[in-house]
């Protein structure tokens, strides 16, 4: 082989093996990345699960710990008030009227959307089971929501919370 030939053959062969270094490497990172990804990822279930811990603090009787499981700039919608609560201290009172029914809720149906690594959306049908305090009748009442969670600071927080009645099919 002439001089210049195998000279050419030879950076030819030196800029293939540098470019598939530089791909394969990128290859491995890029899968150390999504292994990364896929440990950090949010699930359905765990979203799920923020329900039970919002249900524990209305067991809890505490208006204030329900309201802890709020954003500080949290919306809500509540079922049994026509008011927007906006801040915390309406949250907080809006729960203080709302537990003294001795609240328990239970899904019925929930539909889970990850929005991303910090943020989420669970929707669905719940039922609350709430005890007239001066009869100590309990009726249940059937309900849809909508919570938008993020994850602020390294805790889940309701950002937006949507409830009313389930109206009556027709």
């Amino acid at each position: 082989m002439k001089p210049k030939i195998r000279t050419r053959v030879v950076i030819a062969t030196a800029v293939t093996v540098a470019a598939a270094g530089t791909f394969t490497a990128g290859v491995g990172v890029a899968q150390a990345g999504d292994d990364q990804g896929r440990r950090g990822k949010v699930t359905e279930r765990e979203i799920a699960g923020l329900f039970d811990q919002w249900n524990a603090a209305l067991q809890t009787g505490d208006p204030a710990k329900v309201a802890d499981r709020y954003a500080r700039d949290a919306v809500l919608l509540p079922t049994a008030s026509p008011k927007i609560r906006t801040n915390r201290a309406e949250i907080t009172d809006y729960f203080e009227h709302f537990l003294q029914k001795k609240a328990r809720g239970e899904k019925i149906r929930s539909v889970v959307n990850i929005l991303d690594a910090d943020s989420a959306i669970d929707a669905g049908l719940y039922r609350f089971h709430l005890t007239d305090p001066a009869t100590g009748a309990t009726k249940a009442v059937e309900a849809r929501y909508t919570y938008e969670y993020e994850k602020r600071g390294g805790k889940w927080l309701i950002v937006n919370h949507r409830s009313s009645v389930l109206p009556a099919e027709g």
